[in-house]
């Protein structure tokens, strides 16, 4: 157990949620500037496509209740944020695994990466519209205040869609459900924790 701990080091496991961060804003702010509302492009034919939206902040393209809610959401992943980097450096002291770490540091990296998006894009950026492009630090200020950004999705892959019967997450024009990079770092660390990690949880 000791040498599992040995092999990632602090400044590894940190500088790999920096890097997944940095990735999942690049990707955010190029779509961000570069993309109309609900602009759409085919990658693979119908089975992945590079689609812009926004959304209030919950994962996979989900609303949550307006303003109040928004704010619920914001004030709650601050908290997991803080909490997220406490249990991940109680995990390295007590040598846990290092996949089990890897894994809580991709849910930590998905939580800042939307966190930015909701924190900081409203202050930066002008409003995206479906005829206009946004701007990166206009002249009027942003669209909206601190902890008020609306989160940028851009994954859809048609072939998990649902039902028509079925109400749209959010009203997302007719995109459901898009993503973004931090959901997917979310996503893939949990079910890598519970397919890969089981046993430590045991």
């Amino acid at each position: 157990m000791a040498e599992n701990r040995k092999v990632i080091k602090g400044w590894v496991l940190w500088a790999i949620v920096v890097g997944l961060v940095v990735v999942d804003q690049i990707v955010k702010i190029s779509v961000k500037t570069t993309m109309t509302l609900g602009e759409s492009h085919n990658v693979l034919g119908d089975w992945f496509r590079w689609c812009f939206i926004e959304n209030e902040g919950a994962a996979w393209g989900m609303s949550l209740g307006g303003n109040y809610g928004k704010l619920i959401l914001s004030l709650f992943r601050l908290v997991a944020i803080g909490a997220l980097s406490w249990y991940i450096c109680h995990l390295r002291k007590r040598e846990t695994p290092k996949g089990v770490i890897i894994g809580f540091a991709m849910i930590l990296a998905g939580a800042i990466g939307n966190m930015v998006d909701s924190a900081f894009y409203g202050l930066i950026f002008s409003e995206s519209t479906f005829t206009s492009v946004a701007q990166l630090l206009p002249e009027g200020g942003g669209y909206a205040p601190f902890l008020y950004g609306k989160v940028v999705d851009m994954l859809y892959f048609p072939l998990f869609h649902w039902p028509e019967w079925m109400p749209l997450i959010g009203g997302n024009l007719f995109f459901s459900p898009v993503f973004n990079f931090a959901d997917s770092y979310i996503t893939i660390a949990i079910f890598y924790l519970i397919i890969f990690q089981w046993k430590y949880f045991k």
